[in-house]
């Protein structure tokens, strides 16, 4: 059976309910437990790959979650979210193994690292494509079609912006626009390649000349695309784009 479901549990409905929802907008399988009796009751033990667990719970607690879940032999790696963010607890849970130890609130990247480091098998962890477009509709369109393939999507509404994100490290392809104010797509692609960030470059433009067409495959871009293009057309792109990755970035 395929260990590849993240397990969220929480006394607390909204954080289940919230927590969830934040798992799978990473592109990962989630399943929510109001206790640790009910989640081991669940029979998905054998299908967890990553326990996002509360430490104070009603009847067992976090801590002893983990505990008996060792001591059955299950080596699930566990991130621990807790109001009470205290040295003893803390302490305790990172001694018996503990992968993270996160205080509410945490932020969505807090959690998808968390996450990320708990992974020992990260190939089935969907990869992240970087949208850089100065348009508002085509990143909204864009996004959405990448995730409707089964990716992750990040959107940058300039090329400044993805240089200072920390989805800079994580970018499996980069997708950007020729023309935009500021950096445009080609400085982006120089600037990269200086950085000796090799993330694989896919071109989209209105704007299709021969010159920029020549000057982005030259300087090694996957493909050049011209505005409209077809859902089929950008599928085909980003799986050539991630099979030539030779890893120089990291991916996710």
């Amino acid at each position: 059976m395929a260990r590849n479901l993240i397990a969220v549990v929480d006394d607390d409905e909204s954080i289940r309910r919230s927590t969830k929802l934040l798992v799978e907008s990473f592109g990962l399988r989630a399943a929510v437990f109001e206790s640790a009796e009910s989640f081991r009751r669940s029979g998905q033990l054998q299908e967890t790959a990553c326990l996002v667990v509360d430490i104070k719970m009603p009847g067992m607690d976090g801590l002893e979650l983990q505990s008996r879940l060792a001591a059955a032999g299950y080596n699930v790696p566990v991130v621990f979210i807790t109001v009470c963010d205290d040295e003893d607890l803390r302490g305790r849970a990172m001694h018996a193994g503990a992968a993270a130890f996160l205080g509410k609130p945490f932020s969505d990247e807090q959690l998808l690292d968390s996450i990320r480091s708990a992974l020992q098998d990260k190939s089935w962890f969907p990869k992240l494509i970087s949208i850089a477009d100065d348009d508002e509709s085509v990143r909204r369109t864009t996004q959405l079609l990448i995730e409707s393939f089964g990716f992750r999507a990040a959107v940058f509404e300039s090329a400044e912006e993805f240089l200072k994100s920390e989805d800079l490290g994580r970018t499996s392809c980069l997708i950007v626009d020729v023309q935009m104010p500021g950096m445009d797509g080609l400085q982006l692609q120089s600037q990269l390649a200086a950085m000796g960030r090799g993330i694989p470059i896919i071109f989209i433009t209105a704007h299709d000349s021969k010159e920029s067409r020549r000057r982005a495959m030259q300087a090694g871009a996957v493909a050049f695309l011209g505005k409209p293009f077809s859902d089929e057309q950008l599928l085909q792109t980003i799986q050539l784009a991630l099979k030539i990755d030779k890893g120089g970035t990291k991916t996710a």
